[in-house]
């Protein structure tokens, strides 16, 4: 069940113009196909949107935060801070999830607590924001809910999980890993992989990700977090 978007506009300090706007912006597609009556709206849109504007705002803010730094590292600072990974641990902090109308079906698979549901709803916040309020109230929203949790210094939110891993198992002779991709869900425009990660036939991870490498990353961390290996962000 969802909770009131009056709600989550009192807790953010923010008002919208356009109520509608903020409600499409939390409309999963799912719910558009079971309620056909009506005029809903799902958040796809703004989410193509919301994305466009989270690479310029976050560009600006890396462009002047680290004046020294090569395009190529200001390039990969921008990519992981908009990767899924980290959008998905922003919409949670915001509890986003609970705010999304879902479909029956999507509700009983646990698509409030999906990742990629949750970052896509993040972007289509940000596009609905935007349109509603301009770039400045984005800015504003992200310099009080996004920015402050950034590493400092630069250093990128994601680690090389597989690397990670593989050097691991290599220096303890622990033997060849193996990557498989066990499942893949959802429409085309919002597939997601499953993969596995193997050690002598034993299963050490599982990771859902939208691309296949994204997966296998997710994998690897949970193989980490079994074998208890300690990771430094870089």
């Amino acid at each position: 069940m969802h909770r009131n978007l009056k709600q989550l506009q009192a807790d953010l300090g923010i008002s919208f113009r356009r109520p509608d706007l903020l409600r499409q912006a939390f409309t999963h597609s799912s719910y558009v196909n079971e309620h056909r009556i009506g005029q809903h709206k799902d958040n796809e849109r703004l989410e193509f949107l919301g994305d466009a504007v989270l690479e310029l705002t976050v560009s600006e803010y890396l462009f002047d935060k680290y004046p020294d730094r090569t395009e190529g590292e200001l390039t990969k600072l921008r990519a992981s801070i908009v990767c899924e990974p980290s959008l998905v641990g922003f919409a949670e902090q915001l509890d986003f999830g609970s705010y999304v109308l879902l479909g029956k079906g999507e509700e009983l698979t646990g698509g409030r607590t999906r990742p990629a549901l949750l970052a896509d709803v993040f972007e289509s916040f940000i596009g609905a924001l935007y349109l509603d309020q301009g770039l400045e109230t984005v800015r504003a929203f992200l310099s009080r809910h996004m920015f402050p949790g950034l590493p400092q210094q630069g250093r990128l939110l994601t680690a090389d999980y597989k690397t990670i891993l593989q050097e691991h198992t290599q220096q303890h002779n622990m033997g060849p890993l193996e990557y498989k991709i066990v499942d893949e869900r959802g429409p085309a425009h919002e597939r997601e992989f499953v993969a596995e990660v193997y050690l002598h036939e034993e299963m050490l991870g599982r990771g859902l990700g939208r691309s296949k490498k994204e997966a296998e990353q997710h994998a690897a961390a949970e193989a980490l977090t079994k074998l208890e290996v300690k990771v430094d962000q870089p």
